[in-house]
């Protein structure tokens, strides 16, 4: 099975090396010098790991023919996948497969599911919902207690407000009642 481990960002310095957005909870292990990636697009071929630093908090990697700025740039915006020959666990699951899954609170329709953060304390699932607009959702238990891939959906047991919180009220909110939130100039409306 193919896992996806990283997206190439924007080139770095002059001799070739890019950033990487790292999608794995083990990235210094995972690209040591010499691995070798699939690459989609697929016509970038195979990328082998020239060097691999962190700066701050930002991965930077060398890949084997890829020695100039302009090298690297070619390669911005790439996918980086490794074959797992892992058993899967039942409670794992990588971004692309949660990608455009549809996500359901009962059976009501809410959104999709456009991406997954990885996070140091918890996972966030981005979802798209029904307007457009994209709501993070805590990739925990209590608040998305299925992943179906076959069939093709998340459900979801939302707390209250969290499709709601962060969205622009109106004067009154859906009961008819004045809504108590402060507008843009810090006064109630």
């Amino acid at each position: 099975m193919q896992v996806q481990v990283a997206r190439i960002g924007k080139p770095h310095g002059i001799r070739g090396e890019v950033t990487a957005l790292v999608l794995t909870d083990a990235p210094d292990s995972r690209f040591a010098v010499g691995t070798e990636f699939v690459v989609e697009p697929a016509k970038l071929g195979t990328l082998t790991v020239r060097s691999s630093r962190w700066n701050k908090d930002i991965l930077l990697l060398g890949f084997e023919g890829t020695n100039t700025r302009n090298d690297a740039e070619l390669l911005r915006g790439a996918t980086l996948f490794f074959e797992s020959d892992d058993d899967e666990d039942d409670d794992a699951w990588y971004e692309h497969e949660l990608l455009n899954l549809e996500v359901r609170v009962g059976t009501q329709k809410v959104g999709k599911v456009i991406g997954l953060r990885t996070q140091a304390v918890q996972d966030l699932l981005l979802v798209e919902d029904n307007e457009g607009d994209e709501v993070l959702v805590p990739f925990v238990d209590e608040i998305v207690p299925e992943v179906n891939i076959e069939e093709g959906y998340v459900l979801l047991t939302p707390p209250a407000g969290l499709f709601t919180v962060n969205k622009e009220t109106t004067a009154s909110d859906e009961s008819g009642e004045a809504a108590d939130i402060a507008n843009s100039e810090g006064t109630p409306e």
